[in-house]
């Protein structure tokens, strides 16, 4: 038992900085969809999504958890909860430009924001939900 408890710490080490090299990717994809967030919502007269209640940041501040795993609550706080947040952006740009729900198929597990589409397929409901405004001469 005592081997396999250090031979999961050896990999837990050996992976560390191949997980928290995420962050450079993470940091920078969240700083252009905000740019992206904070310039076209107000365009297409989307609202404003609230950073806040998707991204939580609290558990470092428990006394029981050492410092290591403090730096793991922190980056997994703010990764999880900006990956839930560029969901929640993503959906509301594609319920915008493509209310229309992808072909049905029993692995597929259909996004909650999809619930309100047009049905795959149904060109009469597509066509009129999304017509298009006559253009002023």
């Amino acid at each position: 038992m005592l081997y396999l408890v250090k031979k999961r710490k050896i990999y837990h080490v050996i992976v560390t900085p191949i997980v928290f090299t995420l962050i450079i990717p993470l940091v920078v994809l969240d700083l252009w969809a905000e740019i992206y967030h904070r310039i076209c919502f107000p365009l297409y007269k989307i609202p404003i999504i609230k950073r806040k209640d998707y991204i939580k940041i609290d558990r470092h501040k428990l006394e029981y958890l050492n410092f290591y795993q403090k730096i793991y609550c922190v980056y997994c706080g703010y990764t999880n909860g900006l990956i839930m947040y560029w969901q929640k952006i993503a959906g509301e740009t594609e319920k915008y430009w493509c209310g229309i729900k992808h072909k049905a198929e029993h692995n597929f597990s259909e996004p909650p924001h999809h619930k309100n589409f047009v049905d795959y397929g149904n060109k009469e409901d597509f066509e009129n939900r999304y017509k298009s405004k006559p253009k002023n001469k």
